[in-house]
C-alpha cells in the first residue's frame, strides 16, 4: 500500500516536472515569436511601407510615355 502510494506520487512529481519544462519552453518560443514579429511590425514594415510610397511617388513623376534613345533606334531598325 505505502509502496503504491509512493509510486503515485512519483509518478504525479515527474509530471509536475515535465509539464512545467514543456510550459517554460513553449512560452520561451511565444515570446520569442511575439517579440520578433512586434520588432518587425513597428520596426521594418514602417520603413518597407516608407519606401515604397517613395517609389510610386518618382515612378509616377517619371514620364514613363517617352522612349530611350536606344530603345527608338531598336524600334526602328526593324528589330
Amino acid at each position: 500500500m505505502l509502496g503504491t502510494l509512493l509510486t503515485f506520487f512519483a509518478v504525479g512529481l515527474i509530471t509536475l516536472l515535465v509539464v512545467g519544462l514543456v510550459l517554460s519552453v513553449v512560452g520561451t518560443v511565444f515570446s520569442l515569436a511575439f517579440g520578433l514579429a512586434g520588432f518587425i511590425l513597428f520596426k521594418v514594415a514602417p520603413v518597407i511601407l516608407l519606401g515604397w510610397i517613395v517609389l510610386k511617388v518618382v515612378e509616377r513623376r517619371r514620364d514613363r510615355g517617352k522612349l530611350s534613345r536606344a530603345d527608338r533606334e531598336w524600334l526602328e531598325s526593324g528589330h
